[in-house]
């Protein structure tokens, strides 16, 4: 930490006053050493794989030290809530996708778009990744790794029901017609009900170009599109070919994989470290089904961002770090697949992946021309958002409330959530 006189330490103290939005300090120009520090969530393991990357920043950076912190993830962002109400926040942070626009609406982060180009490069970042961590124009996080929505099917079970493997350009009445024949032929369902996922109305709704969330943080749909999308479920519901919601909860936290339960499902396609260990025949990728030729409506998430703090008083510096973390190879080699595939072109060639993380990198790099720029960071209340979604569908899972009064109820909620 630099060396300041109890009375310059004050000075800079009152001159930070008010300047929570803008930052204080004029940079890194003083000489002498930079102490930042660096908060992360993570388990043990991904402590040690960071304790190394500090080492080799630090290394090349012998004017900038790092002091580290990390806590699991529910104690980490209760930490966070803390600090940076108190604005202490660390100089340099994890962010999450989810809470980018809330912190940022709160003026706790820094807007990264004064480094880029200088301390903070970004050339080199995939396509999509490119402005995910965007909010009105300024740069609050950038992308270290992610991962897009897919379809997941086991394809044994489809050849033995006679049903053709998902692939480029099928439709959703295929999927449809696949989850009835692999019903009816095997002694599994043909999937789970994707109705009760909220990101597969989602990719629903950009296939059709809509949205989720609008960009000033409404619901982006309509009643009668989301009726439409449930009345879909209740039929497949009917048909008996979707796993029932009773045993879809009885076997959590595992998948519907377990036991050849179900052939297919969809979700994030980093979910196949998971389920490969849940099945003995071999899961594979495919894209999502849509109706609209060309428009998968699939895009990079961001499974977590680095962030600098609006208080920092080394934004140089905090930056260097930032771009280290993101850009240097030997960090893709000594994380691998921990934080995510990597963001970086230069990151993912040096992680040397296996098994399934290989599968998924070699899938993203398939569709990598078909995917389009992520959403707008959603906004405040969007995760109560998703949990009201998903106990008002296992209601209608159940047939303990008509889809019209079920739509009803999770516009009233859903509006609320995001207002207050």
């Amino acid at each position: 930490m630099k060396r300041f006189s109890m009375l310059v330490a004050g000075s800079a103290a009152l001159a930070c006053l008010g300047a929570l939005l803008t930052g204080c300090g004029s940079g890194d120009s003083e000489s002498g050493p930079t102490t930042l520090r660096y908060s992360w969530w993570g388990n043990a393991e991904r402590a040690d794989l960071m304790k190394q990357a500090i080492a080799l920043f630090e290394s090349r950076n012998p004017n900038i030290r790092i002091t580290p912190s990390f806590q699991e993830y529910e104690a980490y962002w209760q930490k966070m809530a803390t600090e940076t109400a108190g604005g202490n926040a660390p100089d340099v942070l994890q962010m999450d996708f989810s809470y980018l626009r809330e912190y940022a609406d709160r003026g706790v982060l820094y807007d990264l778009k004064k480094q880029t180009g200088g301390n903070l490069v970004l050339d080199d970042l995939l396509p999509g990744f490119r402005g995910a961590g965007e909010v009105d124009g300024a740069l609050y996080g950038v992308p270290v790794g992610g991962n897009t929505w897919s379809m997941y099917y086991n394809p044994a079970l489809f050849a033995r029901a006679g049903a053709p493997e998902p692939a480029a350009g099928w439709t959703w009445q295929d999927y449809r017609t696949s989850l009835a024949r692999i019903t009816e032929a095997t002694d599994s369902y043909g999937g789970g009900n994707y109705t009760g996922i909220i990101y597969n109305l989602e990719v629903r709704l950009r296939q059709q170009g809509g949205q989720l969330f609008t960009a000033d943080g409404k619901l982006g749909f309509s009643r009668e599109q989301l009726a439409a999308f449930w009345t879909e479920g209740q039929e497949l519901i009917r048909a008996g070919v979707v796993l029932p919601v009773e045993k879809a909860l009885q076997i959590k936290p595992r998948s519907g994989f377990v036991d050849d339960l179900i052939a297919s499902e969809l979700g994030w396609d980093n979910f196949l470290v998971r389920y490969a260990a849940e099945v003995k025949t071999p899961l594979k990728l495919a894209p999502v089904p849509t109706d609209n030729p060309g428009q998968l409506g699939q895009y990079l998430k961001p499974a977590m961002l680095l962030s600098a703090s609006s208080r920092t008083e080394h934004p140089d510096a905090a930056a260097k770090l930032i771009s280290f973390l993101v850009n240097d190879p030997e960090v893709g080699r000594i994380f691998g697949g921990n934080r995510g595939l990597p963001a970086t072109n230069a990151q993912r060639a040096a992680a040397q992946l296996q098994g399934p993380l290989a599968e998924v990198a070699a899938y993203e790099k398939s569709i990598a021309d078909q995917l389009t720029k992520a959403p707008p960071a959603p906004p405040k209340g969007a995760g109560s958002v998703e949990a009201t979604f998903v106990r008002i569908s296992e209601e209608l899972g159940y047939g303990r409330i008509p889809v019209a009064k079920a739509v009803d109820e999770f516009f009233a909620e859903a509006e609320q959530k995001l207002a207050s």
